[in-house]
This record gives structure tokens, C-alpha cells and sequence, in this order.
């Protein structure tokens, strides 16, 4: 269980006060306290450098008297504003009695939680509650080494966002809610959302997050990994765990209490038992690269029966990268040289005794199918990609469907359209007659690029879904001067491929 008290609970706002949240709602979207009206003050530079935990550029933006730049200054950037200025802007007493806001000496106001706009991927107009000096982790330090301290919006966490499959479902659970972004992205698209946490403070934050953003209030409840729903299934299942790779357990938000990579093992494993049938469980997740083991075996055997995989490795950091970031996270180098010296020995003596070369990190999804034959796909992504990815990551699984019910006769008979924004690239001499490459590139999604011989590129220039592939191999053999026979034997193991990888989509003739 977690340590924090129920007198640091008191600390923040009451969320029984829903009137005074839906007040204080009105108030910010009046003063244009939206991450548009953020930009437009702001300007770019200091509204991206709001995101590396700079504020001094936004200090500056704000030194005028306006409504919003007041705002600004109380919740984004915790500087104490005069009562008088902010009673023409807001519920202030109120306010100050649900403890949102608290005196600060010489007739000022200050904010006792950071409040950030953040939008909706409809245009909703957000608002995603933390600690103070917590909305942003990274390498700028998160200016707290509370244990319990609840951090905001991070990069980590418009992620995790943007993969999440959106279809409607009847349940959603938000496992290590956080602040709360998850399960206000999900309360969207889903009947019923739990949020659970194993840091009280966090469901609490949870439910102010919600509640100033007019979603619907969700079941929180307290506990670590499934212990809160035990024998409860869900349609979707999504988690932001805290997946550091740690000497120990120290900030609940990261650290994850167990040894190596096994939280995230155990998160991934269990899950198959939590989804409905053709329910989706989403993760990111780091995951150690040890000596004399494949990384994919690893994360292959995580893979819990019954379920198909996609797997995506993102990124890969030495274990002296990935301690150095982690120790600036907490503020680390900013503390006595001894001190960091002594921590950053013993990460890396826990990753010398488990014998870890390098982290990975990615994003893993899990759909419960029941199958015979699970697709369990793993690979490594480091290019840039196309968010949101949720309908990328759900056609995925509709084409692993697809391939796992057509053999190659199958193929032959069926129809293909070429995916949208598909361009082919030719890679050659100056003057060559012919192309050394062909290229097929997707410019949407995961923005693949895949080699294809002069049969595959002709063959999906042609999809439009109007021919069947066994009809458009045999205009191609009889235009190569090809035994349409052999052609047709030969080709479908590329076709696979450009299916599973999105090139092209079975159609209906």
C-alpha cells in the first residue's frame, strides 16, 4: 500500500465541491485558459518550452494584466497573484474554501495544484490536474522527490493516447491512473471506466481532473496492478504503468516496486484473463536487453495465452543513458555530488547483477482472440510515426485476421486496393535502364518502407479492387513474358507481406 497520509489528501482541492469545479470550469474557458488561447499568447518557443519545464519564457510572455495571462501565471507557472485581480476571473472564495486556491500573504492568491489545458482529440477543451511543479516530467527534473508526488501530462503519456484503439466499448479500465488523462480519453468511448492506483493522492487528482473537465466521474479504486478488479473483465484495458528499471522502489509514479522489468512482465501476462473476448490491453513498457537472450524471445514470452501481440520497440538506451535520465528526472544531479555519485552506482550494480546490456522501451498491445494460431508480431520502430495511431493499430489486428483465415489459393482470389498515400520510390543509376530498388512508402501511420521486385511494385500499382490478385499476376506474367503459372506460385508470400504491413487492404470487389 502506499505511504501517503490522508493529511496530504488535504492538502489538495475537494472534489465533493463538483459545483465549485464546474464554476471554476466556466471561468478558465471565459478567459480563453485553453491550450489554443496558450498558444496564442504564448507564442511557440515559450509554449514548447512549457513542455521541457522551462518557464522563464513564459514569465516574460506574461507581464501584461489580461484575464489569461493571470491564469498563466497562477496555474501554469505558481506565482502568487493579488486576491482583488483574480476576483474579476474567478469563484475566489469559493475557491479558496474547496482549496483550489490558498491565501499567500499580502493580499494574494496561490494555487495549490498546477492546472494545464490540454485538448481533446475532438476538440475537446481539457484540463489535466497535478502536483505543483509535476506537470511535466523529463529531463528537466520534476522540482519534487516526494514518494507520492503525481505528475501531468508527458510525453509517456500522449503516447500511450494516441496508440489506444477508440472504438466504443461497454468497459475501459484505466490501470495506474496517474493524473487521470487516461481515463478522461476513455470516458469518450466507454460505458463504464475504472481508474485504479496504488497512490491515493492519484485517484484523488483523478477526480479533479475529470471533473474540471466535464467528463463523467469514474469508479476509482486503490490497489496495485489487477488486486482492484479482481475477477472483473473489461473491453479495454490501458496502462501508463511505473515501468522504471530501478535499484528500488523510491517515487511511486516510476518505480514499480519489483525487480528488473518484472512489473512490466507481470502487468503484460496477467492482462489476457482481464479482457473480453476481442478486447484490447494497451502498455508502454521498458524491458531489459540481458546478455545471451534475444530481446524478442523476452518480450514474446510475456505474451499471455489466448491473446495476439503487437510489440514495438521505440527506443533503446545504454544502461548509463537510461540511469543519467532517470536520475535527472528526480532531480538527482541537482543534489550533493556524493549523493549522486552513490545513486548512480548502485543502478548500475543492479543492472551488472542482472546481467543488463541496454533498456528498451515501446509500446505493447494485446488482443484476446482465443485463437489456435496467435499473431504475435515484435519489432523494432525507431522512425517517426503518424499519431494518432489507434485505427493503425486496430487495422493491424483486422489484417493478421484476415491473413490467419486466407491461404495462398485464397489470395489468388481475392481483391486488393492499394493503402492510401502510397508512394513508390525507384533507386538507381543516373540514366540506368533499370532500378536497382523499387520502394513502397507510406505516408501516413507508421510510415513503413518496404523493398518490392518490379512484379510486387507493378502488382500493387494496379490494386484498386476491381480485379482479383490471380486476374492481375497473369496480365503481369503475360507482359513480362512470365509462366503465369510459376508467377502465381511465387508471388503471394510478397503479397503476405505488403497485407500485414498495411501496403494494401483486402477489398470488396
Amino acid at each position: 500500500m502506499s505511504t501517503v497520509s490522508q493529511s496530504s489528501l488535504s492538502s489538495l482541492p475537494s472534489p465533493a465541491r463538483a459545483d465549485v469545479a464546474a464554476r471554476l470550469r466556466d471561468a478558465l474557458l471565459a478567459a480563453d485558459f485553453t491550450a489554443d488561447g496558450l498558444l496564442e499568447l504564448l507564442g511557440a518557443p515559450a509554449y514548447a518550452a512549457l513542455a521541457r519545464s522551462e518557464t522563464v519564457p513564459a514569465l516574460r510572455a506574461t507581464r501584461g494584466d489580461t484575464p489569461l495571462e493571470a491564469l498563466v501565471r497562477l496555474f501554469l507557472l505558481q506565482q502568487p497573484v493579488a486576491h482583488a485581480r483574480m476576483a474579476d476571473v474567478l469563484p475566489v472564495e469559493e475557491c479558496l474554501d474547496s482549496g483550489w486556491l490558498v491565501q499567500a500573504g499580502g493580499g494574494e492568491v496561490a494555487a495549490t495544484v498546477d492546472v494545464r489545458p490540454y485538448g481533446g482529440p475532438d476538440g475537446e477543451d481539457w484540463f489535466i490536474v497535478s502536483d505543483l511543479g509535476c506537470a511535466v516530467g523529463g529531463a528537466g527534473g520534476i522540482g519534487s522527490r516526494a514518494e507520492g508526488v503525481v505528475l501531468g501530462v508527458g510525453g509517456a503519456s500522449t503516447t500511450l493516447a494516441g496508440i489506444t484503439v477508440r472504438t466504443p466499448v461497454a468497459s475501459a479500465l484505466d490501470l495506474g491512473t496517474g493524473s487521470g488523462i487516461q481515463a478522461l480519453h476513455a470516458a469518450q468511448h466507454a460505458t463504464r471506466v475504472t481508474a485504479t492506483d496504488l497512490n491515493p493522492r492519484a485517484l484523488h487528482i483523478t477526480r479533479l481532473t475529470l471533473a474540471l473537465s466535464g467528463a463523467p466521474e469514474a469508479d476509482l479504486r486503490q490497489g496495485s496492478l489487477f488486486e482492484p478488479v479482481a475477477g472483473e473483465t473489461y473491453d479495454l484495458i490501458v496502462s501508463n504503468p511505473p515501468f522504471v528499471i530501478s535499484p528500488g522502489p523510491r517515487l511511486t509514479y516510476r518505480d514499480g516496486g519489483m525487480g528488473g522489468d518484472d512489473l512490466c512482465r507481470t502487468l503484460v501476462q496477467q492482462a489476457g484473463e482481464r479482457l473480453n473476448p476481442g478486447g484490447y490491453a494497451q502498455f508502454l513498457a521498458n524491458w531489459q536487453q540481458v546478455e545471451g537472450e534475444e530481446w524478442t524471445d523476452r518480450l514474446r514470452s510475456w505474451v499471455p495465452r489466448g491473446c495476439d501481440a503487437w510489440i514495438v520497440q521505440r527506443e533503446v538506451q545504454d544502461i548509463t543513458q537510461y540511469a543519467e535520465l532517470w536520475l535527472r528526472d528526480a532531480g538527482d544531479h541537482r543534489t550533493d555530488p556524493a549523493e549522486y555519485v552513490a545513486r548512480y552506482d548502485a543502478w548500475l550494480d543492479e543492472f551488472e547483477a542482472r546481467k543488463t546490456r541496454c533498456v528498451g522501451f515501446g509500446w505493447i498491445t494485446l488482443r484476446r482472440t482465443d485463437s489456435a494460431e496467435p499473431s504475435i508480431t515484435v519489432e523494432e520502430w525507431p522512425h517517426p510515426v503518424e499519431q494518432p495511431l489507434g485505427d493503425t493499430v486496430r487495422r493491424h489486428f483486422e489484417r493478421q485476421d484476415y491473413l490467419r483465415t486466407h491461404d495462398d489459393a485464397s489470395l489468388l482470389t481475392s481483391h486488393f486496393a492499394l493503402a492510401a498515400e502510397v508512394v513508390q520510390e525507384q533507386v538507381g543509376l543516373p540514366g540506368a535502364e533499370d532500378p536497382e530498388h523499387v520502394v513502397l512508402r507510406q505516408h501516413r501511420g507508421m510510415r513503413r518502407a518496404t523493398k518490392v521486385d518490379t512484379v510486387g511494385a507493378g502488382f500493387a500499382g494496379v490494386c484498386d479492387g476491381t480485379l482479383s490478385a490471380g486476374r492481375i499476376l497473369d496480365a503481369i506474367a503475360q507482359l513480362v513474358g512470365e509462366d503465369p503459372v510459376l508467377l502465381r506460385d511465387r508471388t503471394p508470400a510478397q503479397i503476405r507481406l505488403l497485407i500485414e504491413q498495411g501496403f494494401l487492404e483486402p477489398a470488396v470487389p
